[in-house]
């Protein structure tokens, strides 16, 4: 197919559907003119990382109107030494016999292999990690590493991370037109079909990124919010989850055509699109307030529930902690349970009970509950309170930290604080530095001097726990 143009532009089709696939071109080349000798200019060669043309090309114009030189470039596989692109000197137009469908299937089977490689299991979608914050560059590094962990949670498999430091957070276009370029060509280069960022984007700065790249752009809350969807079983759970997506979903909800719009100067979301887009909203709303009526209906069913317990006078332990700090194994090894217990984030949403005897034949009621994260987005806090009404009824919490994680400090001052906002902080509290094995002996001391009145343990090893079991029968 040849698309023909004036000086005022080009007019391409849609072509969105076809050859998606991350580590592809678009099929898809352009031959342009330049009046005068100018050479490929940056403009030229961002339109390409941008649109994933196989190539570029460029025929300057004498002043005669006689064509003169001509040039070309196109991407380049994976390489963070060099540079993303190849630009080919000028040559007489004449001379130019450039053999194009050659040189496009070479680079994508490259491409191809490179995307390949790079995967640990192929059939995964890849992920790009991006932070943009005022931070320290330590500080984000870290915030980054968690984020990680969240998306290989969620399951996708992590290719590529950019940090950028910035004075002021910009609230139209998080990142600047360069940086945004720079990511489209480390995504191409390493196969990547998302783009993660570490903080929370507004409606208008994820209208400004998808406007000009066709990747997937999502944000942490995007992120947390797919990994509880995915593990969510219970009836209340997914109504949670479902509620939490919806409201984040209703500001940005967008309608655009983005196929090649740079190039097009894309004109479109007018007549029935509006029309469309609030019948959406309209939906979304309706559809929220349906899903807090079923809420309530489900949040009196377990008071009921709570309300017998509480006749039967048997206590109830919460255990609180981080996610992925060892909640889940703790209890299945006091209890002798089977519970999923994984070495991800997130791997308990619903909350589980089981009765645990101690030795002078008294019961209590163990639940372990959703873990905690730093920086959990409002709407998804509130669409979990009524998980966490459990920790409202326990006579005491055990608070479960990681002790060989490097942040343990910061994940401990973030489960307080998020007990705090749920006025919680009156509650006895029992702490358990977990995974005690894995900590090296320099570092024991140092947790044992910040952590007083903890408990070293191993969640695994039952021999361990008889510290917690008494500090539990004394308490109680």
């Amino acid at each position: 197919m040849v698309i023909v143009g004036d000086q005022g532009g080009i007019l391409i089709p849609a072509l969105d559907r076809l050859r998606q696939s991350s580590g592809r071109l678009r099929g898809v080349r352009l031959l342009h003119t330049h009046m005068g000798n100018t050479c490929l200019t940056d403009e030229d060669l961002m339109d390409m990382v941008f649109l994933r043309l196989d190539s570029i090309s460029v025929i300057t114009v004498d002043q005669q109107g006689l064509p003169d030189q001509f040039q070309w470039a196109h991407l380049m596989p994976y390489n963070r030494e060099r540079s993303p692109y190849r630009v080919y000197p000028q040559l007489h137009w004449s001379r130019a016999g450039v053999d194009h469908q050659a040189s496009v299937e070479s680079l994508e089977k490259e491409l191809g292999r490179e995307g390949t490689a790079r995967q640990e299991v192929p059939s995964e979608e890849s992920a790009l990690l991006v932070s943009v914050d005022t931070l320290p560059r330590h500080e984000q590094e870290r915030s980054l590493q968690e984020l990680g962990a969240l998306a290989r949670t969620a399951g996708l498999e992590v290719a590529d991370s950019l940090i950028q430091r910035v004075p002021r957070i910009n609230p139209k276009s998080i990142l600047g037109k360069g940086k945004v370029a720079e990511l489209e060509v480390m995504a191409l280069q390493s196969n990547a079909s998302v783009i993660i960022f570490d903080q929370e984007l507004s409606p208008t700065q994820l209208r400004n990124l998808t406007s000009i790249t066709d990747r997937k752009v999502i944000d942490r809350t995007q992120l947390i919010l797919d990994i509880f969807a995915q593990r969510a079983t219970s009836r209340a759970g997914k109504l949670q989850v479902e509620m939490a997506q919806l409201k984040y979903t209703l500001p940005r909800l967008i309608q655009q055509d983005r196929a090649l719009s740079r190039l097009a100067g894309g004109i479109g979301g007018r007549g029935p699109g509006e029309t469309k887009l609030e019948l959406d909203r309209r939906k979304i709303r309706d559809r929220i307030t349906r899903i807090k009526d079923e809420l309530q209906k489900l949040r009196r069913h377990r008071e009921n529930i709570r309300a017998r317990r509480v006749e039967t006078d048997i206590p109830v332990v919460s255990l609180v902690g981080y996610t992925n700090a060892g909640k889940s194994t703790l209890l299945n090894t006091l209890t002798r349970s089977t519970i999923l217990a994984e070495d991800k984030l997130f791997a308990t949403l619903d909350p589980t009970s089981r009765r645990l005897r101690f030795p002078d034949e008294r019961e209590v009621v163990l639940t372990d509950t959703v873990g905690f994260i730093k920086d959990l987005p409002q709407d998804l806090r509130e669409a979990f309170m009524a998980t966490l009404e459990e920790l409202s009824l326990a006579k005491l919490l055990v608070h479960i930290a990681d002790a060989s994680h490097p942040e343990v400090e910061e994940q401990v001052e973030a489960v307080q604080g998020l007990l705090r906002l749920l006025e919680l902080e009156d509650k006895p509290v029992v702490m358990v530095l977990n995974k005690w094995d894995l900590v090296p002996q320099d570092r024991r001391e140092i947790l044992q001097n910040v952590f007083r009145e903890a408990i070293p343990a191993s969640a695994r090893e039952e021999q361990t726990l008889t510290p917690l079991i008494q500090a539990l029968e004394r308490l109680l």
